[in-house]
């Protein structure tokens, strides 16, 4: 896909742009709505009413009115008070993305905020100026506060960034840059770090490798129905046109298409075996539910992408209303649906890399124990599956929904809090896990068609086949598998697995 540059105007941005997208702008018609949301903030600025955010404290100091003149350091403080985050730093690739939708988000223009600090953040996102954010510190209720407190101290030339993959103090990040550190005006701290770009972020890169992990399990499914030599019947479209669920449909012509013009397939159509197990057999109906479950989430994070959630609202007639669209409901509820349909992907891939280990005869031809002649001497693939088995259950763990709990924050002011900032980041741990398990799949699948030359497998088939060999020989001992492992989940993470294969018998579903 051709990279080009994304317009920002906070209605249209969507998960395609943004993977084609490698730098950012402020569409004209974005500019107009924030000159003028803008101009109501700094009318209101010395108004003798009290007006959250623009001259109050914040949370339950909402009731405290700040001076006219001490404005611009109450948005200083908020930023300073507000940077408690802890633990790992978030990815860089992440960090991008939070600085895109922020900016995006603001663009939509009901936040007050000024123009030159949304294109302060197209700067730090053109520029590859990423800010040092850590993992912990938010409850996803009033927006993603401490995350994103992190983003704005760099826009103020505090704390640390990176700068083309170089860590160093912002200040000299931004000299380098061309840029001068930024001066909040009033509204602007609370504006820039009330939303959900945190979650969103996480959201989006999930989406993102989960687009290529299912296309990926349905390859797994079909090289492992290949090697094991099972039945084709179980995926006739017929079948599924009696249970249309679109996502079983989908993964059924998949797995098909996958097969088509297959010699081994051919080879057992008269064998002994009645049914093969669930983790072939019904791969259309778990993949499929895996496959709709991400549908609902893609949907919510699209609306997401173009919703003003940061607090309050500025309004073209002057009004400016305080609400709730900070709270991360929406994305905790979708990631941790997401985090378990993609952990059940992982779990019955572990059930066929099983399978694989476990032998089989058919027509003749052996598929030796362990998928190794001499074992005994070596172990084979055995310890492959241990480690899947190990992703497997770590997962299980990972996919009990965070969105179920809550901790009252501000002294009450927050009493339910969404936790989608948990969400987020174990979904990136469970995103990683399955696609290090649908790897393991892939090679131990593909150690199996070895056995089964001269036989060809389906075009599709083949295709993955040639691909894993290109980085990955067969094995007739024992060898050092962590590094096969690694090979080929570089194979599935850059996607060059799945465009091989598409290459071959066209774009999968």
């Amino acid at each position: 896909m051709t990279s080009a540059r994304i317009a920002l105007d906070g209605e249209t941005l969507s998960i395609e742009r943004i993977k084609s997208g490698q730098s950012v702008s402020i569409a004209p018609s974005a500019r107009k709505k924030i000159l003028a949301s803008r101009r109501v903030v700094d009318r209101l600025t010395h108004s003798d009413k009290a007006h959250y955010g623009i001259n109050t404290g914040f949370g339950i100091l909402a009731r405290e009115k700040v001076a006219p003149h001490d404005l611009e350091k109450l948005q200083e403080n908020l930023i300073l008070s507000h940077a408690v985050g802890v633990g790992d730093f978030v990815p860089e690739r992440i960090v991008r993305l939070m600085v895109l939708l922020k900016a995006n988000a603001l663009a939509k223009g009901y936040s007050g905020i000024s123009l030159e600090a949304v294109q302060m953040l197209c700067d730090f996102f053109n520029q590859h100026l990423s800010p040092l954010i850590y993992t912990q510190g938010s409850v996803g209720a009033s927006g993603d506060l401490a995350p994103l407190a992190h983003l704005v101290l760099a826009m103020m030339g505090e704390g640390e960034v990176l700068l083309n993959g170089k860590q160093m103090f912002a200040k000299e990040a931004l000299k380098q840059c061309g840029l001068s550190p930024y001066k909040l005006k009033s509204k602007e701290g609370l504006a820039l770090i009330n939303g959900t770009q945190f979650m969103l972020a996480y959201a989006v890169d999930g989406l993102l490798r989960a687009d290529v992990i299912t296309k990926t399990a349905d390859l797994c499914a079909a090289i492992t129905l290949e090697a094991m030599r099972g039945s084709s019947s179980p995926f006739d479209a017929r079948i599924h046109a009696l249970r249309p669920h679109q996502g079983q449909i989908a993964v059924a012509k998949n797995i098909l298409r996958l097969i088509e013009g297959s010699e081994i397939m051919q080879s057992h159509k008269d064998c002994q075996k009645v049914q093969d197990p669930y983790s072939l057999r019904c791969a259309p109906q778990v993949h499929g539910a895996c496959r709709d479950a991400i549908d609902y989430a893609r949907r919510v994070v699209e609306v997401e992408l173009n919703s003003a959630t940061d607090n309050p609202l500025v309004f073209e007639n002057g009004d400016v209303i305080s609400g709730g669209n900070f709270h991360g409901e929406p994305l905790a509820l979708a990631m941790d649906m997401l985090a378990i349909a993609l952990a059940e992907l992982a779990s019955i891939s572990e059930r066929r890399i099983y399978l694989l280990l476990g032998g089989d005869s058919v027509g003749g031809i052996d598929l030796p124990k362990l998928l190794m002649r001499d074992t005994g001497l070596n172990s084979g693939f055995m310890l492959p599956q241990y480690t899947a088995a190990a992703l497997v259950s770590e997962n299980k763990i990972l996919a009990h929904p965070a969105s179920v709990d809550s901790i009252p924050t501000s002294l009450g002011q927050e009493d339910h809090v969404s936790m989608g900032s948990i969400s987020a980041t174990k979904l990136c741990k469970v995103v990683q896990n399955v696609e290090t398990v649908l790897a393991i799949e892939l090679m131990c699948a593909a150690q199996a068609l070895d056995f089964l030359r001269p036989m060809k497998s389906g075009k599709g088939v083949e295709a993955a086949h040639k691909k894993i060999r290109s980085v990955v020989p067969h094995a007739e001992s024992d060898r050092l598998f962590h590094n096969d492992i690694e090979a080929v989940l570089r194979l599935v993470q850059s996607e060059a697995i799945v465009r091989a294969v598409s290459k071959a018998v066209g774009k999968l579903k």
